[in-house]
């Protein structure tokens, strides 16, 4: 089993201004803690030991928040001190990677996907790159993913409103041999310049609970989903 995590929290979290004032998105309080203690929390149930976070916008109160939280798990830093995009904010944090393979996830948001089933699917299906999958109904704030009858992806569609689909989760696992050997600038975005573009991607569907914080509404039905 893989036990390294990339969590992605750099970012600005504009549409959650009107709620969450002056906070990265991953520090916006739920319950008792930040969002950030219930991913991290999830993540070492299922056997993460070490997780890298990726910061950028007002990364002091991330770092100062995990000195202080007593998590018991091994947490390592990277500062974007510019934007990097997406891809770059995870060939940064990838330099404090120990191993070759690890998990991606992003920091504000929440899929309880087994990280065992996810790893066994990539190995049986020899992955460069594997993508957790959420199945949602009427739907029209996310792109929807297609996959062939082997459950590799054979397309990205655009948002639209959808009576049913699969939606990118935003959990990856790949490793530093795949990414290093694609060449990438150092500031790119990870959808557009990696998952879009390859040919050889996998999708395995995990219908388990989801949730992004990333507007108003979604962050106040998590007060009450994970906040309780």
């Amino acid at each position: 089993m893989i036990t390294e995590c990339i969590v992605l929290a750099g970012g600005l979290g504009t549409r959650l201004r009107s709620v969450v004032a002056d906070k990265p998105k991953c520090m916006a309080p739920v319950g008792k803690h930040p969002f950030l203690y219930y991913l991290l929390k999830c993540l070492k149930e299922q056997g993460i030991t070490h997780v890298v976070l990726s910061l950028g916008y007002k990364s002091e109160q991330v770092i100062d928040w995990c000195k202080e939280a007593n998590l018991d798990i091994e947490i390592s830093f990277v500062i974007e001190e510019e934007p990097l995009g997406t891809g770059g904010g995870i060939l940064l944090a990838m330099s404090e990677i120990k191993g070759n393979e690890f998990f991606i996830t992003n920091g504000d948001t929440f899929f309880g996907v087994p990280l065992h089933e996810l790893y066994s699917f990539h190995q049986q299906k020899q992955s460069a790159l594997s993508l957790a999958l959420k199945p949602m109904y009427q739907f029209e704030r996310y792109g929807s993913v297609e996959l062939d009858e082997n459950g590799r992806i054979t397309a990205f569609l655009e948002k639209q409103f959808r009576e049913e689909g699969l939606i990118n989760g935003g959990i990856y696992l790949t490793s530093k041999q795949y990414l290093q050997s694609l060449g990438l600038p150092q500031q790119f975005s990870f959808e557009k310049e990696v998952l879009e573009k390859s040919k050889a991607l996998y999708g395995f569907i995990s219908d388990t609970y989801f949730i992004d914080i990333g507007v108003p509404d979604d962050y106040a039905r998590v007060q009450t989903e994970l906040g309780s």
